[in-house]
């Protein structure tokens, strides 16, 4: 009978370290993506929109309109490659600047931008990995 619960408490505390381990995988992938889009962000997209996201006046949209980035966020890839020449809404404001692509950003580049703009200024929307960035690029006009 010892030996039995010895092996379950064994098991179940093997299990557990099993579980925990896949799940700091999935953090540190987060943690990774949004420390690396920080740096992207300020060298790539800062001068326009703002260290807090909180854009340039009325010439550049802030970054803290949680709803439109959530509906839109399967485009982002797309404006962030190959730009903007429409207007763009956020916080009931219409934008009408024009915002240059950056054609030269790879998708994990573009990916980890993402992660940190949808998780930054007041918003929360998880994780974005290459992948999705990869397969929203292939719906672009």
């Amino acid at each position: 009978m010892r030996n039995k619960v010895l092996y379950i408490s064994a098991f179940l505390f093997i299990g557990l370290i099993l579980f925990q381990a896949c799940s700091n995988e999935q953090e540190l992938n987060y943690q990774r993506y949004f420390v690396n889009g920080k740096g992207l962000y300020e060298k790539n997209c800062q001068n326009c929109h703002g260290a807090e996201g909180e854009g340039l006046g009325r010439l550049y949209p802030p970054l803290t309109d949680t709803v439109s980035l959530s509906k839109n966020k399967s485009i982002l890839a797309c404006i962030i490659k190959n730009g903007l020449s429409e207007k763009a809404d956020a916080h009931d404001v219409s934008y009408e600047t024009e915002m240059p692509g950056n054609a030269s950003l790879p998708d994990i580049d573009i990916a980890q931008i993402i992660v940190y703009v949808t998780n930054s200024f007041g918003n929360k929307q998880g994780f974005y990995d290459q992948m999705e960035v990869t397969s929203d690029l292939k719906g672009c006009d």
